[in-house]
């Protein structure tokens, strides 16, 4: 670990050590919103930082997109440019402390996190071949899987009116549900309200409309990474997915955690992609990269925890449902922007690709309800008593992220919380 001067960043397993350095979007008080960078349990203002000049050898651009109250300038500058502003922050925060920088922190117990980006386009994948695989066996167990699944990058458009900051509280959606498929369907508030562990890339520089992103440079289209829970009503989706897939069981609220963890501080954390089974097609070529197999991975555990309302009365912590690997994944995030973009759709700064559930081959790295309890068949057991088909209002749904290899620091992605109201 390099020292710091924020004492707090040297903190062992502290999620935002100097090696991380994550961006994000805060609000204190009745100011108005600034970009700011994670370190240990502070906020460096940019917003300050370039208005005070220490970014001037940066250029203009960096200093305006610093200054800016949402990411999406800086997300469009580029991987040279983010380097460059990494360097300089490396050094500001390194070392001997430096006051001029050290008065321009911001306790993050003080600030109200928000969306980092406006986020003007949003697709979701379903990249696990575990959770597909799951998932599929429930409803087709002779044909888990869809000809297509090992050839092609499964998504759909999501909505992105309503991404939310972690904490955000979400209310439970009502829709068409058909329990008995003798009987008319009824609008009804949802009984099986899920989540979803997933983690979310945000895209930086774009392309041009009808200019597709080859595989070999799309890594450096991806500025960095969230944690996203993609919460789910099965009984809407189960209804209404056929035959064009979910709509309003996913639209209501998609959660991202507020920190933005860049592709350079993962860099320390890439590794192969997960093998393909013998048998399986090679990706086609618009898929298919030397690089991107070796080093498109990335090594993230992933943890999904549950508070329910008894736990908080009763002064009880949350428990760990599941945990799993983001290297379990069947299509790494370079191939979801290749896919995305082969047709010639146009990627924006700001847009964000979320990776479908994910999951592992364990029972306890099942990444939503849906998988754990087998549609509702084997309820979770938890502490005190209660059990869990699906979430009840004033459960709260916990998202962690953590990057850990032998000779490199530890860094994590902080928290993306939700609570269910009814």
């Amino acid at each position: 670990m390099t020292n710091s001067w924020v004492v707090s960043a040297t903190t062992p397993e502290h999620p935002f050590p100097l090696e991380n350095l994550p961006y994000g979007v805060f609000r204190r008080g009745g100011a108005a919103p600034s970009i700011g960078v994670a370190i240990g349990d502070e906020i460096l203002n940019l917003q300050t930082l370039a208005g005070a000049g220490f970014l001037d050898d940066l250029g203009q651009k960096v200093v305006a997109a610093c200054r800016a109250p949402v990411l999406n300038d800086l997300m469009g500058l580029g991987p040279d440019a983010w380097g460059r502003l990494r360097v300089t922050l490396y050094s500001l925060l390194s070392g001997d402390v430096a006051p001029d920088v050290a008065a321009m922190l911001v306790p993050q117990r003080d600030v109200v996190m928000q969306l980092p980006a406006r986020v003007g386009d949003y697709s979701d994948f379903y990249a696990s071949i575990n959770h597909a695989m799951n998932v599929g066996a429930m409803f087709r167990p002779d044909q888990p899987l869809m000809p297509n699944y090992k050839w092609v990058p499964i998504g759909y458009h999501g909505r992105a009116s309503s991404i939310v900051p972690s904490g955000t509280v979400v209310k439970r959606p009502s829709g068409q549900v058909n329990a008995d498929e003798s009987a008319p369907p009824v609008v009804a508030p949802t009984k099986s309200l899920d989540y979803e562990c997933e983690v979310g890339v945000f895209v930086g520089q774009g392309n041009a409309l009808g200019t597709p992103i080859p595989i070999g440079q799309a890594a450096r289209h991806i500025f960095g990474y969230v944690l996203l829970n993609d919460w789910s009503s099965r009984d809407i989706q189960r209804w209404e997915y056929q035959p064009l897939g979910p709509f309003l069981s996913k639209s209501f609220v998609t959660s991202i955690s507020p920190w933005v963890v860049t592709s350079e501080a993962l860099e320390p954390f890439r590794a192969p992609l997960r093998p393909r089974a013998e048998g399986d097609p090679k990706p086609l070529p618009y898929l298919s990269d030397e690089t991107d197999a070796q080093r498109g991975g990335v090594d993230v555990t992933l943890e999904v925890y549950l508070q329910t309302e008894q736990m908080r009365r009763s002064g009880g912590e949350a428990v760990r449902l599941s945990v799993c690997s983001y290297l379990e994944m069947y299509w790494s995030p370079a191939q979801l922007v290749a896919h995305q973009t082969s047709n010639g759709c146009n990627l924006q700064p700001g847009d964000l690709l979320g990776s479908g559930t994910v999951s592992g081959t364990t029972q306890d790295g099942r990444g939503c309800l849906l998988e754990l309890t087998a549609r509702g068949k084997n309820p979770v057991s938890l502490p005190g008593g209660e059990s869990r088909r699906f979430l009840e209002d004033g459960d709260e749904v916990i998202l962690r992220g953590t990057c850990r290899r032998e000779g490199a620091v530890t860094i994590g992605f902080g928290e993306c919380r939700g609570r269910v109201a009814g």
